[in-house]
Order: structure tokens, then C-alpha cells, then sequence
């Protein structure tokens, strides 16, 4: 997976992270069809990648992503029948199910653009870090389109909370990076300069931690609960545990190997 050579993002694996940019920075990282299609292709084969253990979503050009391209997704949509439209719309939904089903933790470096399907991928990371002239819009309402889009009214609320969200994905109005931050979108600020060091940073310590991860989210409470004791239990069994005790013990940092 790691000598893997996409032809619609950048890709480079530095020790146990991935990192992926966009690579169309004078089209501030529009989507097209197929890099759509690339996308949720990586994140599914991530699924089975053993060496990386982080990934770092980055920007390029000054720019997280503008979204689906106006001239390479959204004119060609006016043409297509029903059956043609459900089959795009699912697939964009495809890629950020993907993105969940991804064991690694996702961290989204966000400069500059972030809006429409750009802004549902971020949304869809674990972690997002934003410099300060991160702009983030789900501007869906204001293109003719429903006000949520690739699970954005299941997924933006349980970010940012009800209102928040629903001022967001009714108005598509643009949200500053201090005010991302301060609503819980962005787990913080950095200098541009900064962005790309620090997100590597951040991903290399989760790199380095236990990998044994579980996904709750359409789980009531108490199912929730259960799958925490459940794994609990099961990461109790693991040479991680025993090695987090045995360096605690001895006065020193653990090294965790996933085992």
C-alpha cells in the first residue's frame, strides 16, 4: 500500500503515517469523479494496512479543497438521469463511510478552502487542525441542493451540536477558523507555517499509541457501553496492556507495537 502511486492526490508514507493532499492546488483541490473514486479506493485498502498506522489529510496550494469542480462534476450532473445521479451520490457517500471504517485515526490539516465536499471530508476525519485562514462552508442550500449532503445532518451535530449545525447546513454560510474552534470543529489554531508539522506530530504520537480502535456511532448508549466493556477486555489481552504496565512500573515511556 505504501509504494502505491495515485494519480489524483499526493501521497508518501513518512515512517507508520500517510499523508494525502489533493493534488490540484491551481483549482484550490476541487473533487472530480474519479478522485472521489480514488479516495474511497485508498481508504478502503488502508483497512488492510498493517504498516500505517496514522493518516494526515493536508492542504496544497494554500487549500484544504473547494469541493466537487463546477466544470467536472457539477455541469456533467445536469445530463444525467436519475439512476446516474443516485449512483454519484452514493458514491461520494461511499467515500466518507470509507473514511469511518478506517481502523487509523485521520487528521485533517485544513488551510485556506474547506467547503462543500471538502468540508464533509474534514468533518468525517477524527482530529482537525485549522490555520487561520481555514474557511469551512457546507454550502450546499446555496447551490440548489438540500442543506445536508454525505451524512452531514448525522455527522455535523455530534461535532458542533443541533444548533450550530443546523445554522451551518440551512444558511451554507462560511465558518472563520476562530469560530470552528471555538464551536469543536477544529481541535485548534496553528501558523500556516505550522500546519503540516504539527499535524505530523499529532499523527505520529497516535501512531505510537494502541491501534486496537472501535466504531460506536450508530450504537444506542447501552450498546455502546457493552462494546467499550467488550473491547476493554479484549485490549486487556494484548502484549500493548502489558507493556504500558511493565513501563510504568519501570519509570519509562511505553512502546506500543500494535500486538
Amino acid at each position: 500500500m505504501q509504494d502505491r502511486q495515485p494519480t489524483h492526490f499526493n501521497w508518501r508514507v513518512d515512517g507508520r503515517v500517510a499523508v494525502i493532499s489533493l493534488r490540484r492546488p491551481e483549482r484550490k483541490n476541487s473533487l472530480t469523479f474519479d478522485s472521489y473514486a480514488e479516495l474511497r479506493d485508498t481508504f478502503r485498502a488502508l483497512a488492510a494496512d498493517a504498516h500505517v498506522r496514522a493518516v494526515v489529510l493536508g492542504s496544497n496550494g494554500g487549500n484544504f479543497s473547494s469541493g466537487g469542480d463546477v466544470h467536472e462534476i457539477i455541469g456533467p450532473l445536469l445530463s444525467l438521469d436519475v439512476k446516474e445521479l443516485l449512483a454519484f451520490t452514493r458514491m461520494t457517500g461511499d467515500l466518507v463511510k470509507a473514511m469511518r471504517a478506517c481502523p487509523q485515526p485521520i487528521i485533517a490539516a485544513v488551510d485556506g478552502a474547506c467547503v462543500g465536499a471538502g468540508a464533509m471530508i474534514a468533518l468525517f476525519s477524527d482530529l482537525r487542525l485549522a490555520t487561520p485562514a481555514a474557511r469551512t462552508a457546507f454550502l450546499f442550500a446555496r447551490v440548489g441542493l438540500a442543506g445536508c449532503d454525505m451524512g452531514a445532518c448525522a455527522m455535523l451535530p455530534r461535532v458542533i451540536g443541533h444548533g450550530r449545525a443546523a445554522e451551518l447546513l440551512l444558511t451554507g454560510r462560511t465558518m472563520s477558523s476562530e469560530e470552528g474552534e471555538r464551536w469543536g470543529f477544529f481541535n485548534r489554531i496553528v501558523p500556516a507555517e505550522a500546519l503540516e508539522r504539527d499535524a505530523m506530530a499529532l499523527a505520529e504520537s497516535l501512531a505510537n499509541g494502541p491501534t486496537f480502535l472501535h466504531q460506536e456511532w450508530s450504537m444506542t448508549l447501552d450498546q455502546a457501553i457493552e462494546a467499550e466493556a467488550q473491547a476493554q477486555a479484549l485490549c486487556m489481552q494484548t502484549q500493548d496492556f502489558r507493556r504500558a504496565y511493565d513501563a510504568f512500573i519501570a519509570g519509562q515511556k511505553p512502546q506500543f507495537s500494535g500486538e
